[in-house]
């Protein structure tokens, strides 16, 4: 693949790429993923996004894959009146697609207070990315509103020191599972001390508890990455 453009002409910026829609698959009921061709010469750091371009529309998606691997996995919520979301969904394999990239700055740091990284949907794909990168140890809580929206289960289960789904539908949830939002649970389960918060998500969660850290776990650092 080739790289087309400067990001905007005549400014500097992230590069503009050509790649391919290669497969689609659906994660839940409410999401899928897409998988593109990997531009020569693209990289990213973990966390990071790319904007997609199509028909005159753009939005940005957090990478879920590793850097080292060979295509981009994206992952999208699927919303019926979404311009965007709702032709990715559609347009067939093969299609041509232009993204700028990488963006964002919402990239692990080591530190020695332990992680907490909370998402709430499809907010969990820059952990994903985190995850299949090596980072390991963390906490993951997951806030979904029922148990087959928990995608990317087994690779965050596998690295992570603590994998909590929270569930805040109407279903009882299942054993190992936490019945409740993310911030429900930050109040009311984990341990005092001070953490880094990694948050990505809706901007309700991400505000509610960005307060909870400050107000329960002095000493802490947030970073955070709205979805919306």
């Amino acid at each position: 693949m080739e790289t087309v453009t400067a990001e905007s002409p005549g400014r500097s910026g992230p590069a503009a790429f050509r790649t391919r829609l290669l497969a689609r698959r659906p994660l839940a009921a409410s999401a899928f993923e897409l998988s593109l061709a990997k531009p020569a010469g693209f990289t990213f750091t973990p966390g990071q996004r790319v904007r997609v371009h199509h028909a005159e529309a753009a939005r940005d998606y957090s990478i879920a894959a590793a850097p080292g691997e060979e295509i981009i996995r994206l992952c999208l919520r699927r919303v019926a009146t979404g311009g965007l979301s709702a032709r990715l969904a559609e347009i067939p394999l093969g299609a041509e697609l232009v993204f700028t990239g990488p963006h964002g700055y919402f990239t692990f740091q080591a530190s020695a207070r332990p992680a907490v990284f909370a998402a709430t949907g499809t907010g969990v794909a820059p952990f994903c990315a985190m995850a299949a990168a090596g980072v390991s140890g963390f906490i993951l809580l997951h806030g979904v509103a029922a148990q087959e929206e928990l995608f990317y289960g087994d690779l965050l289960r596998e690295k992570a020191a603590a994998y909590v789904p929270c569930l805040s539908g109407g279903r009882a949830a299942a054993a190992g599972h936490y019945r409740g939002r993310v911030t429900d649970y930050l109040r009311a389960q984990l341990p005092a001390g001070a953490y880094d918060f990694y948050l990505c998500g809706r901007q309700e969660m991400i505000r509610d508890a960005t307060l909870l850290a400050d107000e329960r776990f002095p000493g802490s650092l947030v970073f955070s990455e709205v979805f919306y």
